[in-house]
């Protein structure tokens, strides 16, 4: 039996294990955004710790950063050998709202197929299943096949805001030949894929002032513009009715799909039905001219995240609203930036507030798309890793949503990331009952193995 086979064959000998490991992870409520719940992430760093030592991996330490900690670690590293950076991130979502939960979020439980609790895809499942992997390499193999170093952070759900930071201070401790983030999924449980692409970020909020105080509609009402009415205006007109986004210049730094990508792209089965299915929405919507796969993954959008004015208790309330504010975030691809996208912002709402009410924006958050070359080393070796397991060659997509970190690497280390992992499109990330798809899980780790064999 070769190195491979005995180590795959030992992952599946310690499925049940694997499986109660990751129920463990899953039960510390290591929400990242809510100030109570800091001690948690600290416990699910020290989880972290202690898992990577049981795997055989001895350097570890947990960093302070400004926010919460980072878990580093890495095994000897050897000359000849390639080195890898392994990234994932350990905190989660709020569980809001509570009451659509069918189990309690934090106590994590089988139904079906599935293991349901908050974390559970969205990463802890990923993290699990690559230690696993490398529990099965240690216990099989007198050493790892790589070099391997290892980034976790507790801040990606809230927009990695230590992280730019700390990669920068720690520059010459993070330096590797490419990384490895866990933090994706496949198009299905039958269809392994890899994600090539990500949509960048540039989230703004805008506030419209109107009177100094809320006023009586019915005396007020003609002669006083109503914020809440200036906003829904500005909002509506920075976007047509077929998804084209009217800021000036826009899409002049939009790169547009070769003929050989978009071939690449229409292989992923994804047809209206399934989109209804999916999202439970009567039909699409969105630019005609391009795909569900290309508007949802290659093409910039425009979303209004939350919008709040006026009076909105039950009952009625004849008033006219001093202020109005909306959220709203543009995602982005490849050569556009935020910076940039505010500037275009600007010059909109400069041209079209009217001079009855006073404005201000506000950026937020900020990331860049990311595109990875299908065809460097480590892709191929995801790609292997994925047909052995799954007996069929994976798909190329692009996603919608983004992952700070990718960006952040590539520009201050100069590396490019493979994106492996195997949450599920329903798998209810970021909403009540979030669940991993257990089959799944044992594929992905099966898959890192395979992977970690193919890229040495």
């Amino acid at each position: 039996m070769s190195y491979r086979s005995e180590a795959l064959e030992y992952a599946r000998q310690n499925t049940t294990r694997y499986e109660n490991e990751l129920r463990e992870f899953c039960s510390i409520p290591s929400v990242s955004t809510l100030p109570d719940h800091a001690k948690y992430l600290h416990v699910a760093a020290e989880w972290l710790l202690h898992r990577l030592r049981q795997t055989g991996v001895n350097r570890v330490s947990i960093l302070p950063t400004s926010g919460h900690p980072i878990v580093f670690a890495e095994t000897e590293l050897l000359d000849h050998k390639p080195t890898l950076l392994v990234y994932g991130h350990y905190d989660v979502q709020p569980t809001d709202p509570l009451g659509e939960w069918e189990s309690p979020p934090f106590e994590p439980q089988v139904r079906g197929e599935c293991l349901y609790a908050r974390g559970a895809a969205d990463m802890k499942a990923q993290i699990v299943a690559f230690l696993a992997a490398l529990d099965a390499i240690h216990h099989t193999q007198s050493s790892f096949p790589l070099n391997l170093k290892f980034l976790f952070e507790g801040e990606e759900e809230i927009g990695s805001p230590s992280l730019p930071n700390f990669v920068d201070k720690n520059s010459e401790l993070l330096q590797c030949d490419a990384v490895l983030n866990c933090d994706g999924g496949i198009h299905a449980a039958d269809i392994p894929s890899i994600t090539y692409g990500l949509r960048g970020l540039a989230y703004f909020e805008l506030e419209v002032q109107g009177p100094r105080s809320d006023l009586h509609s019915g005396v007020f009402g003609g002669a006083v513009e109503n914020p809440v009415q200036v906003l829904c205006r500005l909002l509506a007109n920075m976007i047509d009715a077929d998804g084209h986004i009217t800021l000036p210049g826009f899409y002049e730094s939009v790169t547009p799909l070769t003929d050989e990508e978009r071939s690449e792209l229409a292989r992923v089965p994804l047809s209206e039905e399934d989109w209804v299915r999916l999202t439970g929405v009567p039909c699409s919507w969105g630019e005609k001219e391009y795909s569900l796969v290309e508007r949802t993954g290659a093409r910039p959008s425009l979303d209004i995240n939350g919008i709040y004015g006026g009076f909105t208790g039950s009952g009625s309330k004849t008033v006219l609203p001093a202020r109005a504010m909306a959220k709203f975030s543009f995602r982005l691809v490849p050569e556009q930036r935020g910076e940039l996208v505010e500037t275009q912002l600007r010059t909109y709402l400069n041209a079209h507030v009217p001079k009855t009410v006073r404005w201000e924006l506000r950026a937020l958050n900020f990331a860049t798309p990311v595109v990875v070359q299908r065809h460097s080393p480590f892709v191929r070796a995801a790609a292997n890793a994925l047909e052995a397991v799954f007996g069929k060659p994976p798909l190329f997509k692009r996603d919608g949503g983004t992952i700070p970190v990718i960006g952040v690497l590539k520009e201050k280390l100069g590396v490019d990331t493979v994106m492996l992992g195997f949450e599920l499109p329903d798998a209810g990330f970021h909403a009540p009952n979030e669940h991993m798809h257990l089959p799944t899980f044992h594929r992905g780790i099966e898959t890192y193995i395979q992977f970690l064999e193919n890229w040495k």
